[in-house]
């Protein structure tokens, strides 16, 4: 990005003012002040040592345990947000104020006191000196301080509401009213223990997304964004919108590479938002495709904006779990947003780029089986081929394999020796004509090698992501230096060791990026932290069931919606990352246990990932949109404007996590074969598109009003059948729960038997609410398999089972049942025709609305060419 150039193929510039508003957004992700002498060394050097730490740790020979890592990642990125974001916005760039070192030193103290002093506060838990007292207060206002600097106001206010909840409980609404906590036990909990500040998240920020956020740094230092983004022109630039589609492709995959919404917007946008223009999308538009692509890139996996790996923790599921659950809501947005500017392309009769050579279908046809049927011999050739070398080799596979992968690696970059470089776009010169796609493919193979390594090791190996990551960073960092030195000596250029300085330079550069950008989701996953101790320190996390249940009236719908509206309102201003980790904390068990009231059950990742999306929708949501408004600089659109239209788009994606609240084949979960499999995918992608369609007013012609509806409610009906299947046919069969033993008897292994359970809390609240118990082994009579769930003594009073004890630590204990509670009745899958069959009157309908727009298509182009008329 070069100051006031003029945009590619665009007679827009890009001014110094629109170049100011960029980089004040870019400054909430790394920071903004870089001063020089030597503070800008001290600066660079910590920023390095972090880095440099942070893949020790995550070695196979750091010993350090969670407790010592989570101080001195917070030490690190604290001390960087306090010398590299400045108090205010017009403060000096070029320089470090006195009292920045102060707070930088003091608060990297107060973290770093936790390290220094483990053994002595190991020992008196709960019971905190003045000392420890004074570092926590220190470290907590500092703390907040920073949060401040580098994201803003919006958390900061959050987590002051909530520590101000925690010590004036007692002054709250009935609600959610507590006995209030004392200054000297908030201090303790939430900075001495792991319960707050050092809590979960902030271990994932350390133990993972480091990791993961240096791995893209490096990637892109390398590269491999701007091949991303050549290769997606190169391909889809010819089409209708070509350039938006490229746009939306690209940013999904830089959003593997960043994780971040704005970075994806400022990276793909200033080079497809003008072409976009070109091509005859406005300002506003072409923005908002930007915005809505650039958004969803946060929901692609790997990265997923950190929220893959604190799902890990919260949900505790693998975290090839939470790819495989949250892979195909992200195909289906993607696929549906392409398809939205494809038909934007078409109402506005827009035309592609041409590219150089013209191709034909047949052509494209046969080179794209080419490829799909090439990758997929490599692919089986690599998994079955590393899997025999491990069998016959043993020990000495590693070795070998390691061997092959370098070769491999060689052999790529000889391969892309044959074609010339990618080079940067020069904003200065008009695009005439597309990229080759060959050669732009070619020319950069070798950067999937490392990720591929990922996926691998994540995948096949079933490596931890911490271990998976580092492989591929150090396996990155050979490839940044040495890409340069052997493209040098393939193509005789002489100048090889000028070239391995410019890969040590791209490293030592790569690295430190690595670390600035991390400084925001540092902060923000211990700030955050706060609200996860708060609710762990006066149990508000019990009482916020009964509050969105009050709002909401008991409609599981409603309470859906309410937490949809909470998490955008609060992902406004805050960064992905903590907005997942303060609304999953409040709102995730709410979704769960409501659900389970309504006689809904919510397996917890589709909570999460529910509450995940709508942080990420905050981005586009005006009025503090920051992905829009980075767009808009872009632009020269309104923001507000860009934000709603981007919204508009991404109308899409927020009905995805209702549809798999209901259906949550939608996330691979009961996948019962690869034929249930295929039909998952292709319903979904049908529903979605028709749902494009139907939002965008256009199919294969203009939409009538009724048209609109009827394509509404088909998508609906293609992603829930099953709301109208029921009404007819009940899906469940009800039987007494004192007949639970006669039902059990004969039911298979592992079958989750669904209950309606009552009971006394611990509170001495009445609770009412539906449960799965997984039962074990058959066993002679349901009477003994009721016994080895744990409920021996049962007894009868009416319909209802009661349960007069539950063994400790049985399986039907540890689902939540206890003493006294009841089974009022059990419910089976009823024997019905499948809810399918509501597809085919759907279908049906849908090749209506198509023969009625095919002939008023027809229609209105016999009107456009009178010509064709007389003909």
């Amino acid at each position: 990005m070069t100051d006031n150039s003029k945009t590619a193929g665009s007679n827009i510039s890009i001014d110094e003012t629109d170049n100011t508003r960029i980089r004040e957004l870019l400054q909430k992700e790394s920071g903004a002040r870089m001063p020089g002498g030597i503070t800008g060394k001290i600066i660079i050097a910590v920023a390095l040592a972090w880095a440099l730490f942070q893949l020790w740790n995550a070695s196979p020979f750091s010993l350090l345990s969670t407790t010592m890592m989570r101080p001195i990642h917070l030490a690190f990125a604290i001390f960087l947000a306090f010398m590299t974001f400045p108090a205010m916005k017009r403060a000096a760039q070029d320089r470090v104020p006195w009292y920045d070192w102060v707070f930088a030193l003091a608060a990297s103290a107060s973290a770093m006191y936790l390290v220094v002093n483990y053994e002595a506060l190991a020992v008196r838990p709960g019971r905190p000196l003045t000392m420890d007292l004074i570092f926590a207060a220190v470290g907590m206002v500092l703390l907040l301080e920073a949060t401040r600097r580098a994201l803003g106001k919006p958390l900061v206010i959050v987590v002051a509401v909530f520590l101000i909840y925690t010590y004036f409980g007692p002054y709250f609404p009935e609600v959610i009213q507590h006995s209030g906590r004392s200054f000297r036990r908030i201090m303790s909990h939430q900075w001495l223990t792991t319960e707050g500040v050092f809590g979960v998240a902030i271990g994932v920020s350390a133990s993972f997304v480091f990791l993961f956020v240096l791995f893209g740094s490096l990637l892109d230092r390398a590269g491999a964004g701007n091949y991303f983004i050549q290769v997606a022109f190169s391909l889809l630039g010819h089409m209708r919108g070509g350039p938006a589609k490229a746009a939306v492709v690209a940013s999904g995959a830089t959003g593997i590479i960043s994780g971040s919404s704005i970075a994806n917007v400022v990276t793909t946008g200033t080079f497809t938002i003008p072409l976009m223009k070109r091509v005859g999308f406005s300002g506003t538009k072409a923005g908002a495709v930007e915005v809505a692509s650039s958004t969803n890139g946060q929901l692609t996996p790997p990265i997923m904006g950190a929220a893959a790996f604190l799902m890990i923790e919260y949900v505790g599921i693998s975290y090839i779990e939470v790819i495989t659950h949250a892979i195909l809501p992200a195909l289906i947005s993607y696929v549906a947003l392409i398809y939205m500017v494809h038909l934007e392309a078409v109402k506005a009769n827009m035309k592609g780029i041409p590219r150089r050579q013209p191709t034909t279908l047949l052509r494209s046809l046969i080179s794209f089986l080419t490829v799909f049927i090439g990758l997929s011999i490599i692919t089986l050739a690599v998994y079955y081929g590393i899997g025999w070398i491990r069998v016959l080799m043993g020990p000495a596979a590693t070795p070998l394999i390691m061997t092959l992968v370098l070769a491999a690696y060689i052999g790529l970059i000889w391969y892309a020796c044959r074609f010339p470089d990618l080079i940067m776009d020069n904003p200065d010169v008009e695009i005439t004509e597309l990229p080759e796609v060959g050669p732009t493919v070619k020319s950069g193979l070798y950067y999937i090698l490392p990720v591929v390594m990922l996926v691998w090791f994540l995948a096949v190996e079933r490596r931890s992501p911490g271990l998976s990551v580092f492989w591929a960073t150090m396996f990155m960092i050979f490839i940044v230096l040495t890409q340069r030195p052997l493209k040098a000596l393939f193509r005789r250029s002489g100048d090889v060791p000028a070239r391995l300085w410019e890969g040590m330079n791209d490293l030592y550069h790569g690295l430190i990026n690595g670390s600035r950008n991390m400084i925001g989701i540092g902060v923000a996953t211990a700030a955050a932290g706060i609200v996860v101790g708060t609710v762990t320190l006066t149990g508000i996390g019990l009482v916020m069931t009964d509050f969105v249940e009050f709002l909401s009236g008991g409609n599981l719908f409603l309470m859906l919606l309410f937490t949809a509206v909470m998490s955008l309102i609060l992902g406004m201003g805050l960064p992905t990352t903590a907005n997942y980790i303060v609304v999953s904390t409040l709102m995730a068990p709410v979704i769960v246990s409501l659900g389970a009231q309504n006689g809904l059950i919510v397996p917890l990742i589709a909570a999460h990932l529910f509450v995940f999306y709508f942080g990420i929708l905050a981005d586009d949501t005006p009025p503090v949109g920051l992905a829009a408004y980075a767009a808009a600089a872009v632009s020269r659109a309104d923001p507000i404007m860009t934000g709603v239209q981007g919204f508009a788009y991404d109308i899409r994606t927020a009905i995805l996590p209702f549809m798999f609240i209901f259906n949550t084949s939608l996330l691979l979960i009961d996948i019962e074969s690869i034929w249930h499999l295929m039909m998952v995918v292709t319903t979904a992608l049908t529903a979605m598109l028709i749902f494009a369609a139907a939002t965008q007013g256009f199919w294969l012609t203009r939409t009538r009003i009724w048209e609109t509806v009827a394509l509404l409610l088909i998508a609906f009906t293609l992603f829930r059948p099953g709301f109208w299947w029921d009404m007819v046919h009940p899906p469940l069969d009800r039987y007494d729960g004192a007949n639970v033993a006669e039902v059990i008897e004969d039911l298979p292994a592992g079958h989750e038997l669904r209950m309606r359970v009552s009971g006394m809390t611990m509170t001495g609240d009445d609770y009412e609410t539906y449960m799965l118990l997984p039962l074990g082994e058959q066993a002679d009579t349901g009477t003994e398999r009721l016994a080895n769930l744990g409920l021996a003594n049962v007894s009868q009073d009416g319909s209802d089972l009661v349960l007069n004890t539950v063994q400790f630590g049985s399986v039907a204990r540890q689902k939540g049942l206890d003493l006294g509670w009841r089974i009022e009745y059990v419910e089976l899958d009823a024997e019905r025709p499948p809810a399918e069959l509501m597809w085919i009157p759907a279908l049906l309908l849908l090749g209506l609305i198509a023969l009625l727009q095919l002939g008023r298509r027809k229609r209105e182009q016999l009107t456009a060419d009178p010509a064709q008329q007389g003909g």
